[in-house]
């Protein structure tokens, strides 16, 4: 077994030569310089999948490798190590058979620890590497089913707290339990509703709610005056709306939580959105960005001034590709500011302010602030206003790479909402760099993925025949000779609350402002004649983009009409 550190993966991937040699040695030296390791860095700045290094560090140790999350594990074979052994050693044991126990290591030159389980199991035991990220998404396996996990942990608290005058320890534990499997679950937000009868716990999981658990209506007040002082919020207060945010403590990480309450006919009414830093630490190749919109991106992000715009509806990952774009942009000798509401998570090197209106501190007068501060690139968090659009116009066209979000439903109608906010024409063609449109589809559960045929007919209610063959150029002729193509969808488990999905990935249209597009801007044309001469120009749009992750059985034709459709 072979060990394996920074200078040999390095010299493998150099020999390789499958990533530029120019960038591989400024990512060398960037994980030098920033104390962290070569694998990061890589993955960070989008220089190759985790997959792929995977594979090599893999082939490097000479041990075969094993991708976690592309099969089913037993939960017998996983609990054979503990939870809390399994993160600290970064391990999983996920296969028993008559060979023994299957283990996956991120470490595998840990001889120790091997030996260690291999006295505690009383078998052989087979190494693995896993990559970090991959053992990392493995944790939450521990979790038991989440309706499951409240019937037993919860059902305790309840009891000690129904009848009990000052019942305060019970109900921390009920509070602190929604809190921590909402984030083992990779939940978004939570939602704690006051019904007539009862008070409903709903998690929002990959952009869907899903109802979790009813509590006992007497526990509902006593659950908003918990999360109240959490929050530093008025309990006394409860007719008002109030906003607030606190923060949670898990294994991982301290994440903060944005709370929202207000009142509704039955009581008061929490929304808590949670921050993590976890769901923010994709490249832009996790989120989504194919080989032919890395490359336009690339070029974007590169040059030195201009703008990136980010349009969508309110959910649809915008801030969380800008975040991804300024992880790669981040470096020593540059100076990134920005201005947020809020601010998501902290980024290490680049200073960040939060809007606050209570000090007149907005969007516009933070902009104008950031500029007498020197910057090279800025972050806008959301163009609000006419006086924002303004100040942000003019900071790309004076030498700064200006990056910010928009409201609009795909990338040309941005051009006309910037009108609307007063902004010339002349000074968007020579300011944008390109336009980002973006959803978030679902994608299939790859432990439960099966694939069918399918008559174009069959799915034509959901897109005209036109569209469908024009992406899946591969049809297949069936035996009554149908035109059929091969589709995949999640048969539903355990493990994703039998949706058949689990996680998500965005899908892109990128409008690059070319010559013609330029000229249109001036011209005036509208957002249909500029969208046609984008296309022509080969912008893939966000149903083409979408169409092709279904051809890859990444997502579903559903999630993509759904999203696409709204």
């Amino acid at each position: 077994m072979l060990a394996y550190n920074d200078q040999s993966l390095y010299g493998v991937l150099k020999e390789l030569g499958i990533i530029d040699q120019k960038e591989l040695d400024q990512a060398l030296l960037e994980s030098k310089g920033q104390n962290t390791t070569l694998y990061n860095i890589l993955l960070t700045k989008d220089l190759i999948s985790d997959e792929n290094l995977g594979k090599t560090i893999s082939e490097l140790l000479s041990i075969p490798l094993s991708r976690l999350s592309e099969i089913s594990i037993p939960n017998d074979v996983l609990n054979t190590i503990p939870e809390i052994v399994a993160r600290k050693q970064k391990i999983i044991a996920f296969k028993k058979d008559k060979d023994g126990l299957h283990l996956a290591m991120a470490n595998p030159n840990n001889l120790e620890m091997v030996e260690f389980v291999k006295k505690k199991v009383g078998l052989p035991v087979t190494v693995y590497y896993a990559t970090e990220r991959d053992i990392e998404n493995a944790f939450p396996l521990y979790s038991k089913e989440v309706t499951v996990a409240f019937d037993e942990i919860i059902a305790k608290n309840v009891q000690q707290a129904k009848g009990v005058e000052k019942a305060e320890p019970p109900i921390i534990n009920i509070v602190d339990t929604i809190i921590s499997y909402a984030y083992q679950n990779k939940a978004s937000d939570i939602h704690i509703e006051p019904l007539k009868d009862t008070s409903l716990v709903r998690f929002r999981i990959d952009g869907i709610l899903h109802d979790i658990v009813n509590l006992p209506l007497e526990l509902h007040q006593r659950m908003v005056t918990r999360v109240k002082v959490l929050s530093k919020l008025r309990t006394d207060e409860h007719q008002a709306a109030q906003d607030g945010k606190f923060q949670y403590n898990t294994q991982n990480e301290n994440l903060d939580i944005r709370v929202s309450i207000v009142p509704s006919t039955h009581g008061e009414k929490i929304v808590m959105r949670l921050l993590s830093e976890r769901s923010r630490q994709f490249s832009l190749l996790d989120l989504g960005f194919s080989g032919y919109n890395l490359v336009k991106m690339k070029t974007a992000y590169e040059k030195p001034y201009g703008m990136i715009l980010s349009t969508g509806p309110t959910g649809s990952g915008k801030t969380t590709t800008m975040y991804a774009i300024l992880k790669l942009l981040n470096k020593r000798d540059i100076n990134i500011m920005t201005i947020e509401d809020p601010v998501e998570y902290e980024i290490l090197g680049i200073n960040q302010i939060q809007v606050n209106p209570k000090t007149n501190l907005t969007f516009a007068d933070g902009l104008k602030s950031i500029l007498r501060q020197d910057p090279n690139v800025i972050l806008v968090g959301e163009i609000r206003d006419n006086e924002t659009a303004d100040i942000a116009i003019n900071s790309a066209m004076t030498g700064h790479l200006v990056l910010s979000t928009l409201h609009t439903n795909d990338a040309t109608t941005a051009i006309p909402r910037l009108v609307d906010m007063q902004v010339e024409p002349f000074l968007m063609a020579s300011t944008i760099n390109i336009i980002i449109a973006q959803r978030l589809v679902r994608k299939i559960h790859t432990v439960c993925r099966v694939s069918r045929e399918v008559t174009i007919e069959e799915i034509s209610k959901e897109l005209n025949e036109t569209t469908l063959k024009k992406a899946f150029s591969n049809l297949i002729i069936n035996k009554e000779g149908k035109k059929t193509i091969r589709i995949y969808q999640g048969k539903g488990c355990q493990l994703d609350h039998d949706t058949g999905y689990e996680g998500r990935i965005g899908i892109f249209e990128l409008l690059i402002i070319d010559d013609e597009i330029r000229q249109a801007i001036l011209d005036k044309k509208d957002a249909s004649t500029v969208r046609k001469i984008a296309i022509k120009n080969g912008m893939i749009t966000m149903l083409e983009d979408g169409l092709e992750k279904v051809k890859e059985g990444v997502t579903t034709i559903e999630e993509v009409v759904r999203v696409t459709k709204e």
